[in-house]
């Protein structure tokens, strides 16, 4: 095959998987499953309504911690586990066996968790659900394994537990943070929509990133913001202050009378160092005076 040949394929590929992306995720699916010979829907089956598929926010809703699950392993794994009260836990609600859009939420999660500069299990803990009950730990296993690798890291460790569960379990997690789900029955695979959630150390829903790309600054400041500014350094409480997090984008926008609050009190600090040092010149010079 001559290289041009090869770029016109390559464009080709190109086109249809910006266009399966462009479409939600039933059909993103049905794409796919054309393109490996696999049988299309019934015309007779109706589509997941879209109402049925939806984030709906809920900031500050509790998430029940004791919701009992399997790890990767096979073992017991109560939802309580993955949070220390100290560090803020991303979560992602999706399942393993999914043709295409699970598979770009969790590698941009990790891509974001691998450039955004705070350190997994140290300053922050990850948690994967799958909302489908016939997934086991075998999957998940398989799945951990090839996106802990991709971050760099070995699947040895305890960190970004990937679980499996019952389907009662799953929609107790997922009705708390608003995320909601469906079988398709035209295509056979689950219709939902693609976004991850930071938690709060206690277990409260502070933030929701979407999409399948996060912003590694958007990444940091969501998790700084859910620990109440205890992880990260001084730096990142102080973008707090200039950033607020707008709905309209769904990213962290500067925030003019933040940046102008922070400016005023960079001069006043400056103006008490000047004036400390004024009143400390003048006392030497009157102690020189008297001496």
């Amino acid at each position: 095959m001559t290289r041009a040949m090869l770029r016109r394929a390559g464009a080709g590929l190109a086109l249809a998987a910006a266009a399966a992306l462009a479409a939600p995720a039933p059909a993103a699916a049905q794409f796919w499953r054309q393109r490996e010979g696999g049988a299309g829907p019934s015309p007779d089956v109706p589509p997941v309504a879209l109402e049925d598929v939806r984030v709906e926010e809920k900031l500050g809703a509790a998430v029940p911690l004791d919701v009992s699950f399997t790890d990767w392993k096979g073992q017991p794994f109560s939802l309580r586990q993955a949070f220390d009260g100290k560090k803020p836990v991303v979560v992602a609600l999706v399942y393993y066996d999914c043709p295409m859009l699970c598979g770009l939420i969790l590698s941009g999660m990790g891509k974001a968790m691998r450039e955004n500069g705070l350190e997994l299990g140290r300053d922050y803990q990850a948690v994967t659900i799958s909302f489908d009950p016939e997934e086991g730990p075998a999957l998940a296993a398989e799945r951990r394994r090839g996106y802990l690798q991709s971050m760099g890291r070995s699947d040895a460790g305890t960190d970004w537990p990937f679980l499996v569960g019952t389907a009662e379990a799953s929609r107790q997690i997922s009705d708390a943070v608003g995320f909601y789900y469906k079988k398709d029955p035209a295509s056979g695979e689950w219709a939902h929509q693609a976004a991850i959630f930071v938690i709060t150390p206690d277990g409260k829903v502070s933030r929701y990133l979407y999409g399948i790309d996060y912003p590694p600054k958007d990444f940091r400041l969501s998790v700084v913001e859910a620990a109440s500014g205890k992880v990260g350094t001084s730096f990142d409480r102080l973008l707090l202050t200039c950033y607020r997090y707008d709905p309209a984008s769904r990213k962290y926008e500067p925030y003019a009378f933040g940046i102008v609050r922070a400016g005023a009190a960079v001069v006043l600090v400056a103006l008490t160092g000047l004036i400390a040092a004024l009143v400390w010149r003048e006392r030497r010079a009157k102690a020189r005076q008297t001496a």
